[in-house]
C-alpha cells in the first residue's frame, strides 16, 4: 500500500469527521472491559451480587450488579464520545481557520489507494504554543483507521509532526494520550517521548473520569 502525507484540504472533512469519529469511540469498549476487569471491580460486582441476594432476591441481586456495569460504561461512553461531540464543535468544526490559517499549525491526512480508490486512512494535527518563553508543538487528532494499523503509518505521521516541529524551531513536541490506549503510548515512546504527567482534566467531571479508570497521560519529547 502506498500511503501519501498530505496538508488537509476542504474536501477531506466529511471523511476526516467520519475518521476522527469512529476511531474515538472504538476506545470505550476496551476502557470499560479493563474497568470491569479490574481487581477493585470485580470485588464491587460480586459485593453488590451477593447483598442483593441476601437482602432481597435473585432478581435484586442481578440488578444490583447490572445497574452498577451500567454506570461504568456509561462513563466510558461518556468520556469518549462526549470528546468526539465536544471536539467537532470547537477546533474540527473548522480545520482550516484552525490549523492551516497559521505557520506554527498544520493539519495533515495521510491518503492510498484501497479496495480500488483512494481514501484518507489516517489523520494527526499540531498546535504551535508558547510556555515558559519557550515555543513547543502540540500534537492532537492522531487517527490511523484499522484497515492500515502494524503498517508503520502512525510511526510516519508522528514523525511528520516532529519534523515540521523542528522545521518551526519549537523546543519540544507535547502530546496527551490515555491510560488504555497502550499501542500509541508505546509508538510514543519508541519515537523518543517520555511520559512527563498523568492527570484527569478532561471534558467531564473528574468523579467520571475516575470511575472509567482512565488516566490522561501528557508525553513530551525534547527536539
Amino acid at each position: 500500500m502506498h500511503l501519501v502525507i498530505r496538508r488537509y484540504r476542504p474536501s477531506d472533512k466529511d471523511t476526516v469527521v467520519s475518521l476522527f469519529s469512529t476511531g474515538i469511540q472504538e476506545h470505550i469498549h476496551p476502557s470499560f472491559q479493563n474497568a470491569m476487569t479490574s481487581p477493585l471491580y470485580i470485588s464491587i460486582t460480586l459485593a453488590l451480587l451477593g447483598a442483593g441476594y441476601l437482602f432481597s432476591s435473585v432478581s435484586v441481586a442481578v440488578l444490583f450488579p447490572a445497574a452498577w456495569m451500567g454506570l461504568v460504561y456509561y462513563c466510558c461512553h461518556e468520556l469518549y464520545a462526549g470528546y468526539v461531540r465536544e471536539t467537532l464543535r470547537t477546533d474540527m468544526q473548522d480545520i482550516v481557520g484552525n490549523y492551516l490559517s497559521r505557520p506554527d499549525d498544520c493539519f495533515w491526512v495521510a491518503e492510498a489507494e484501497f479496495e480500488g480508490r483512494v481514501q484518507v486512512l489516517g489523520m494527526v494535527a499540531v498546535m504551535g504554543q508558547t510556555s515558559g518563553g519557550e515555543k513547543q508543538g502540540a500534537m492532537f487528532r492522531m487517527i490511523i483507521s484499522p484497515r492500515c494499523r502494524r503498517m508503520g503509518l502512525g510511526y510516519r505521521m508522528t514523525q511528520t509532526v516532529i519534523d515540521f516541529c523542528k522545521e518551526r524551531g519549537f523546543s519540544k513536541v507535547v502530546l496527551d494520550t490515555s491510560s488504555t490506549q497502550t499501542s500509541a503510548v508505546a509508538l510514543y515512546a519508541k519515537l523518543g517521548f517520555r511520559h512527563v504527567l498523568s492527570h484527569n482534566a478532561t471534558h467531564v467531571p473528574s468523579w467520571l473520569v475516575r470511575l472509567t479508570k482512565v488516566t490522561i497521560l501528557k508525553m513530551e519529547k525534547h527536539l
